[in-house]
């Protein structure tokens, strides 16, 4: 019999990311490569840890990631979001109204929430999107 995983997908600017958690000792595999070794910073691998942290399941999930698009940052906030959305697919047979249920601590957290926040587009006319030309007199 295999293993239940629990899949979701994670957004943020750019990036795309597809999780899967399963049973496991805490390793975190992203686009084949180990965490720490795909992330530049600690800061970053810290941020994607978070809604481990705050359910405290840091070593009782193996996690895999595929993520395509953006950079380290924005792939961080969706791995982030996909690691929420899983724990909250694992916690969905679980009273809600409890005081320890996941969705309300991940809630207060600001982490089900996605962040809609993407670069605006570049206007006709002008450098960037609001960046206008020097004004020049003569």
């Amino acid at each position: 019999m295999a293993k239940q995983s629990w899949s979701a997908t994670g957004r943020r600017k750019r990036s795309v990311a597809q999780v899967t958690i399963t049973g496991g000792t805490g390793n975190i595999v992203i686009n084949g490569v180990d965490v720490n070794d795909y992330m530049p910073y600690a800061t970053l691998v810290m941020d994607l840890k978070q809604p481990l942290v705050l359910t405290n399941n840091e070593n009782k999930f193996d996690i895999t990631v595929n993520v395509k698009g953006g950079g380290f940052s924005g792939q961080t906030g969706a791995i982030r979001l996909g690691i929420t959305r899983a724990l909250l697919l694992y916690d969905a047979n679980t009273d809600q109204s409890s005081e320890d249920a996941y969705r309300k601590r991940l809630k207060v957290a600001g982490f089900v929430t996605r962040d809609p926040r993407v670069k605006e587009r570049k206007k006709p006319g002008l450098k960037k999107a609001r960046r206008a030309p020097q004004f020049s007199k003569r």
